[in-house]
């Protein structure tokens, strides 16, 4: 098969995205959130871990630490009691009081509203630096979690599994004003339809724009 255009993988990224905001109309962040800070402690803890049962730990978590400098303060153990639920509470504890400390020391509390400053904090990588940017500094950003190397991976808009290949990949083929919104709406199409295990491509609105798709024969 012939290596497709980049222009041809624009043209098609284009009317993906155009299906899926059709499809997913209402797409945005699960993460429940009212500013970057609780935003970005929210998407720590969604590593290996439900949306659901994130949002079922960050109100109390909140409550208890209303911002970085009380999460600063907690003990270490404190902070794991907490956020047991969510799974690795440990590791996701030491990247919550490093985070938060290096808040208070580098940037006045104030949580970074740049990637190179987000990805210095501990427990931040490209993947929630761009949540935070994309969803509370309205700072364009393609979110690449599993799903997104999932998908972009069958729909043949990437070729590769390497998260930051996949990251410019895409950039280079949406406009970026449709990065963020693109990333919540693969996000919703992994969770409803292109299942990992059970994928619906019947159901699909992309199945005649993906090459894996895999259709009943007529």
């Amino acid at each position: 098969m012939a290596r497709e255009s980049k222009a041809n993988k624009a043209k098609r990224a284009g009317e993906i995205n155009r299906r899926l905001t059709l499809e997913h109309p209402d797409a945005h962040c699960a993460l429940h959130h009212q500013n970057a800070y609780q935003l970005l402690v929210a998407t720590i803890l969604s590593a290996q871990c439900t949306d659901k049962r994130v949002n079922m730990v960050t109100p109390e978590l909140f409550a208890a630490y209303p911002g970085p400098k009380e999460l600063a303060a907690a003990p270490r153990e404190e902070i794991g009691e907490a956020i047991r639920s969510t799974g690795f509470f440990n590791a996701k504890a030491k990247n919550l009081s490093g985070m938060a400390q290096a808040v208070m020391a580098d940037h006045g509390g104030e949580i970074p509203a740049t990637l190179p400053e987000l990805v210095r904090l501990p427990g931040v990588g490209r993947k929630t630096a761009n949540v935070i940017l994309g969803n509370v500094f309205g700072v364009p950003g393609i979110v690449v979690d599993t799903h997104m190397i999932r998908l972009s991976n069958l729909l043949e808009l990437a070729e590769s599994k390497d998260a930051v290949r996949i990251e410019h990949g895409l950039m280079d083929l949406l406009p970026p004003e449709e990065w963020t919104m693109f990333s919540h709406r693969i996000i919703d199409h992994g969770r409803q339809i292109c299942i990992a295990r059970r994928p619906r491509c019947g159901d699909c609105v992309l199945a005649d724009l993906c090459p894996s798709a895999k259709l009943p024969l007529s």
